[in-house]
C-alpha cells in the first residue's frame, strides 16, 4: 500500500516471522546463544519462553534456518493433542506413517527411526511451538521419548517453546523428573525503550531502496511505553503510523501524529485499552470513563457502551472520519495507478521514437543523399519540395506550423538541422 510513498521494498512491520528482519538486541542474541550451545552440547531439553509476541517463532525461526543439512528437524505447532495423538504427530512429522498402529509399534518405529538417523551421522531435533498447551500426559510422554539415548548422548533433542505459563506447568510435582532433565532454560524479557528505537529503525533500513525513514527518539518512546517493548504490538503501532503517514501525505513522525494513531488503534479495538494491557501484568485498574471512545472496542477491552445520546453521535463521528480516510486511501491508491499507467504509455511512446529514429538513421546511412529540398510557401503551411518517387513524412512544430518532407539519406540529418525545433508524430 505505502511502500512506494516511503521508497519501500516491502513492508517493515508486517507480522509473520521473517528471520531476514531480526534485531539482534541483547535478549534476542542472549537467546539465541542458549538455543545453539544446547544444541551443541546435545542437551535433552531446551525451554525458550516469553510473553505473546515478543519474538520467540522469530527466534525459532532463525535458529533452524542456521542449522547444518547433518540436523533432521521436526516442528509440530498444534499442540492441542492427547499424549497418543503428539506420538502419532511425531511420527507423521519425521515421515513415518502411524496409520493402525499401536503405541507400543509406535514407540518402536520411532526409536528405529532415531537409531538410523544416528548411525548416518545426523542428529535429530524435535520443537513444539506453544507448548503451553500441552497436558501433563502428553509432556510425560516427551519425557519418556528423551530416554532414548546412546551411551554418550541422546538420540532425539526436544525445544519447548511457549509462553510464561509454561514454566507454571513445568513447576508441577507430577514433572518433578521432566524439569531435572532441563538443561537449557531461558525467558525473553520485552525490549527497553532504547532498544525499541533501535528495533524499529532497524526493520525500516532493511526495508529501504533509498534513503530511509527514520522515527525520532519521541516517537519511539511513546510507542515502547505503549507496547511495554513486545516486538508483535510495536509492529502494530508501526505500521498503523505508516498507513496514516501515508493517508496524509507525511513523512514525519512526531507525538501529535503518534497519539492520534493509538487513540485510532484504541477506539477501533485494535489495542486494548492502556489500563487492560497493565492489568495483565498487574492489578486491575479502574476503567477509564470514556465510553463513546473504546465503544468499538474487541472483547479484550471490556468497555461499556455509550449511554447517552452525546456519546451515540461521537461514535457516529468517529466513524464518518474512518471512512473519510479509507475514501481518501482508495482515491490515492487510484491515483497513483493511473499515474503509473500514464508513465507506462509514455515510456512505450519515448523507446517507438527512439526505434522509429534508429532506423531512419540505419536506412540513410545505406543510401546516397539526394538533392536538397526546395522550401515552397503554401496558404498557411510550408512545403518541402523533394525528388519525385520518393515517400514523404510529416512534421509538426511547436509553433503549430506542418511541413511536408522526405526522410531519406542525409537529408535526414540535414532537415533535423533546418528545422530545429521539430519533432516527429509518426
Amino acid at each position: 500500500m505505502y511502500e512506494r510513498f516511503y521508497q519501500l521494498r516491502e513492508r517493515p512491520f508486517a507480522l509473520s516471522p521473517d528471520p531476514e528482519y531480526l534485531y539482534p538486541s541483547r535478549v534476542h542474541q542472549e537467546a539465541l546463544d542458549y538455543l545453539r550451545y544446547g544444541l551443541e552440547s546435545q542437551a535433552g531439553f531446551i525451554v525458550v519462553t516469553g510473553e505473546i509476541g515478543s519474538g520467540k517463532t522469530m527466534l525459532l525461526q532463525t535458529l533452524l534456518r542456521n542449522l547444518d543439512s547433518q540436523t533432521t528437524v521436526g516442528r509440530i505447532v498444534n499442540t492441542m493433542l492427547e499424549p497418543r495423538e503428539l506420538l502419532e504427530t511425531i511420527m507423521i512429522d519425521f515421515g513415518l506413517d502411524p496409520t493402525g498402529r499401536s503405541k507400543p509399534l509406535i514407540l518402536r518405529d520411532l526409536s528405529q527411526f532415531l537409531v538410523d538417523q544416528r548411525m548416518t551421522g545426523r542428529l535429530v531435533l524435535l520443537v513444539i511451538d506453544e507448548a503451553q498447551n500441552l497436558g501433563l500426559g502428553a509432556l510425560e510422554e516427551l519425557r519418556m521419548l528423551s530416554n532414548l539415548e546412546t551411551e554418550k548422548s541422546k538420540l532425539l533433542q526436544i525445544v519447548l517453546v511457549g509462553q510464561p505459563n509454561l514454566r507454571d506447568k513445568l513447576a508441577a510435582p507430577e514433572l518433578e523428573q521432566l524439569r531435572q532433565r532441563i538443561t537449557v532454560s531461558y525467558h525473553l524479557p520485552p525490549l527497553d525503550a532504547d532498544e525499541t528505537g533501535r528495533y524499529i529503525n532497524h526493520r525500516l533500513r532493511r526495508a529501504s531502496i533509498g534513503a530511509p525513514v527514520e522515527f525520532p527518539r519521541d516517537a519511539t518512546t511513546m510507542i515502547h511505553a505503549r507496547s511495554r517493548g513486545v516486538p508483535r504490538l510495536i509492529n502494530v503501532i508501526c505500521d498503523a503510523v505508516l498507513v496514516f503517514g501515508y493517508a496524509e501525505d507525511r513523512r514525519i513522525f512526531d507525538g501529535p501524529m503518534i497519539r492520534e494513531v493509538l487513540s485510532e488503534l484504541e477506539s477501533t479495538g485494535v489495542l486494548p485499552a492502556p489500563g487492560v494491557m497493565a492489568s495483565r501484568t498487574e492489578a486491575p485498574a479502574p476503567q477509564a470513563e470514556r465510553a463513546s471512545t473504546f465503544a468499538h472496542a474487541s472483547a479484550t477491552a471490556q468497555a461499556p457502551a455509550p449511554a447517552s445520546v452525546a456519546g451515540a453521535a461521537t461514535l457516529v463521528a468517529e466513524d464518518a472520519e474512518s471512512g473519510v480516510r479509507t475514501i481518501a486511501l482508495d482515491q490515492r491508491e487510484q491515483a497513483l495507478r493511473q499515474r503509473e499507467l500514464e508513465l507506462a504509455e509514455q515510456r512505450r511512446v519515448l523507446a517507438e521514437e527512439y526505434r522509429l529514429l534508429r532506423a531512419q538513421q540505419q536506412q540513410a546511412a545505406s543510401t546516397a543523399s539526394p538533392p536538397p529540398p526546395v522550401v515552397v510557401p503554401s496558404g498557411g503551411h510550408v512545403r518541402l519540395q523533394v525528388p519525385a518517387g520518393v515517400g514523404a513524412t510529416s512534421y509538426s512544430s511547436m509553433s503549430g506550423q506542418r511541413f511536408d518532407a522526405v526522410r531519406d539519406g542525409g537529408f535526414w540529418s540535414r532537415l533535423k538541422r533546418l528545422m530545429l525545433g521539430v519533432s516527429a508524430s509518426s
